[in-house]
């Protein structure tokens, strides 16, 4: 179920909200989870199990790590619940591309298991995980009701798609959460822009990118088109989701952590990383990164480090190559900044240094998007000019045309031009004034525009269910 749906914006998430706030607080995680765990088998029916034993795992584990005192039996405790849950993201998201490639490399022929992807799974398992080895560390206090448990790692806002919310940061809230008509407004108003994101900017560029693929022999315009658009669908989509799942959290007391922070403005790649699904980089930092020793280590372990790290985090996206490929890629780079040319890159004029983000970024989701090697070269060599039918044509001026104002438009608003307008505007009384009655009826305008686009059935795909 998408939160950008009519379902569920006008059934489950009205019948979410009254039933939560109709009972005291000592029930109110118990509706959360009987919502949450309907929520996930509407989409997954039976497979909902597989996340039941991730948490099972965690909970039992962590139980026992926080029993036992020695360092021995702690660790076990530890890797077999690591065990439990990332074996099961093995066998179920990279067990066909596993068997695939050693029938390529042996001339073997085992079948493919065809199961098919969880939900979700590569968020709850990273959550779940968490927080069984944040127990370990001593960072937090092992959760002795399993329900409360499952709370977290259920809760719908965040399952599917994230922000992947760590334990230590909801602890305190799944105990005891302050709930305002503030908070509760300020929530609305994230869900409506995320809303307004994933509908009305990431949808319409991906029609976009659904033309380029329909064409025969795309011109070079056009595969420049292709790619603009769609480096700024995956932003807006997946950053449009994140604010929705920070919206909803925000209704229910929840405060999830941000996950964008406007990427494309970044100067170096390594900012662009600060900023760009920051909740995953950071958790590749503290479970993966720090453990092998950090940037603290020679430069050959530091090489090592970086590349472990973005081999997982390429895997992470999905298992084919091209995930690889491009984790290998980021890889690269974040090597070459730290060791070789970093230090140039920062005495750069700016516009320089965007543009060489810019330039690198655009490359990247070409090889993010490709579903075969041969489809990835072929717009490589699109975008420069290579094996195209010319420059352009009637039809790529024809789309340009066509949606030129939308890429314009987003362009500008990855930007966060708007948010120090709005601030600015803020901190005059009489404009302040204003804008605080302008502001609900710009949310509620946007609001009819999403339901409209989704009541007439237009494209409503979310690339991230994947992952």
């Amino acid at each position: 179920m998408l939160f950008s749906s009519l379902e569920f914006l006008y059934g489950f998430l009205p019948l979410v909200l009254i039933l939560y706030f109709a009972v005291p607080f000592r029930l109110k995680n118990y509706v959360l989870l009987i919502f949450s765990l309907g929520f996930y088998f509407y989409g997954e029916q039976t497979r909902i199990i597989l996340m039941l034993v991730c948490v099972a795992a965690c909970y039992i584990g962590a139980l026992l790590i926080d029993k036992v005192e020695r360092k021995g039996l702690k660790n076990l405790f530890l890797w077999l619940s690591i065990g439990v849950c990332l074996g099961m993201l093995g066998v179920f998201k990279y067990a066909d591309f596993f068997i695939g490639n050693v029938n390529s490399l042996t001339g073997a022929s085992f079948a493919l298991t065809g199961i098919i992807l969880p939900i979700g799974i590569s968020f709850y398992t990273f959550q779940a995980l968490s927080y069984v080895v944040d127990v370990y560390r001593g960072d937090v206090a092992v959760q002795k009701n399993p329900f409360m448990l499952a709370t977290y790692v259920s809760y719908f806002p965040q399952l599917i798609a994230g922000p992947i919310v760590r334990y230590q940061e909801v602890e305190k809230e799944l105990a005891f959460r302050r709930h305002t008509f503030e908070g509760f407004a300020e929530g609305v108003k994230r869900l409506v822009l995320g809303l307004g994101k994933k509908v009305l900017v990431a949808n319409v560029l991906y029609s976009l990118c659904e033309t380029f693929k329909a064409q025969e022999n795309p011109t070079t315009l056009f595969y420049w088109l292709y790619i603009i658009s769609y480096t700024l669908h995956l932003y807006f989509d997946f950053s449009g989701y994140s604010d929705m799942a920070i919206g909803l959290g925000k209704m229910m007391g929840f405060k999830f952590p941000e996950n964008f922070n406007y990427p494309f403005i970044s100067r170096s790649v390594s900012e662009f990383w600060r900023r760009w699904h920051m909740t995953l980089g950071s958790w590749f930092r503290d479970y993966v990164y720090f453990p092998l020793g950090g940037s603290r280590v020679g430069k050959l372990k530091l090489v090592r480090n970086l590349f472990v790290v973005w081999m997982f985090t390429g895997l992470w996206h999905g298992a084919a190559w091209n995930f690889v490929i491009w984790g290998v890629y980021f890889g690269l780079l974040l090597v070459g900044e730290k060791l070789l040319w970093g230090k140039a890159l920062e005495k750069l004029p700016k516009v320089i240094q965007h543009a060489y983000v810019i330039i690198l970024l655009l490359i990247s989701f070409v090889v993010f998007d490709s579903t075969s090697f041969a489809e990835m070269l072929r717009n490589l060599k699109g975008v420069i000019g290579i094996g195209t039918s010319g420059f352009a044509d009637t039809t790529s001026l024809y789309y340009l045309l066509s949606f030129l104002p939308i890429i314009v438009t987003a362009a500008f608003l990855s930007t966060p031009a708007m948010s120090l307008f709005a601030k600015k505007l803020n901190a005059n009384n009489k404009t302040a004034t204003a804008l605080s009655v302008i502001t609900p009826i710009g949310l509620a305008l946007m609001l009819i525009a999403v339901t409209a686009f989704l009541v007439d059935g237009s494209f409503n795909p979310f690339l991230y269910f994947r992952f």
